[in-house]
């Protein structure tokens, strides 16, 4: 199976590259499952219901959450609606939504996504680690299995955090890629048990910014350190960021893990098939 996962999405510049790119980037790598992070997509906080259409209609399978994920009040009811916009799962029992879907791809396959937010210098949810757990252990991985992929989107702070996931569930899910710094790391790689691991997928957005807002508003807060600097997202040209996972149906580990950077100011990075 080939998987396409997009880091946050961040205001109008992240979103109008995602939906105007997305397509031919899902055509050219021929990805049979296509996950994006929109929670900073409306106005870099927040995902609202319109933008969420865009963004699956553009080719998205599933859109996962984080920790602004009620920034925008009227994506409560539509979580109820669209199984296909995820928020962490590691909120208490009785939040609206879910925190994991899994989706039909091409050839009769399945695949399951699960959105997760870390704890360190987050607010403070349920356990991450044992909320993913008993989602994975619903489910058989590879060949003959109830799903043939499964994809954990750790939104988190830490790298140490994200770095733990991807060890504790080597050799149970296809890919663990974390979310959330909006800066793409140079880590990607397959782990030794075979699970594909990204501590930070990068951002959809403008890196002419401060984590893709506008750079002086952001900077003044800390050259300040007072309260009352209006943060906006950036408004130049994005770029796409996150990677390329490319996994064995038998098994459901992967066999390939490549970063993808397109458009806008960052070096390129596209996989060849």
């Amino acid at each position: 199976m080939r998987i396409l996962f997009l880091g946050d999405v961040v205001g109008r510049s992240g979103r109008d590259a995602v939906v105007a790119g997305l397509p031919k980037l899902k055509s050219a790598l021929q990805a049979d499952l296509v996950v994006v992070n929109g929670e900073n997509a409306s106005h870099g906080f927040g995902l609202a219901p319109d933008m969420a259409r865009a963004i699956l209609g553009a080719g998205a399978d599933v859109i996962t959450l984080g920790n602004h994920a009620w920034d925008r009040k009227e994506i409560i009811p539509y979580l109820e609606q669209e199984p296909r916009v995820i928020r962490p799962v590691n909120f208490p029992p009785g939040t609206p939504g879910r925190g994991a879907v899994v989706v039909e791809v091409p050839g009769n396959r399945k695949a399951l996504v699960v959105n997760v937010m870390g704890r360190l210098f987050m607010d403070p949810l349920d356990d991450p680690f044992r909320a993913v757990q008993a989602e994975v252990q619903k489910h058989r991985l590879g060949a003959g299995g109830t799903i043939q992929a499964s994809v954990i989107d750790v939104h988190a702070e830490a790298s140490s955090e994200k770095q733990a996931f991807g060890h504790s569930f080597d050799g149970l899910v296809s890919l663990v890629v974390g979310t959330h710094t909006h800066v793409p790391t140079a880590d990607h790689q397959v782990l030794p048990g075979g699970t594909a691991y990204m501590t930070d997928a990068g951002m959809c957005g403008d890196y002419d910014s401060v984590i893709g807002m506008q750079k002086g508003g952001a900077a003044l807060r800390f050259w300040r350190k007072m309260p009352g600097e209006k943060l906006a997202p950036a408004e130049g040209a994005a770029t796409l960021c996150g990677l390329f996972v490319e996994t064995d149906d038998a098994t459901g580990l992967a066999r390939r893990v490549e970063p993808v950077r397109q458009g806008g100011r960052l070096s390129q990075a596209l996989p060849v098939l």
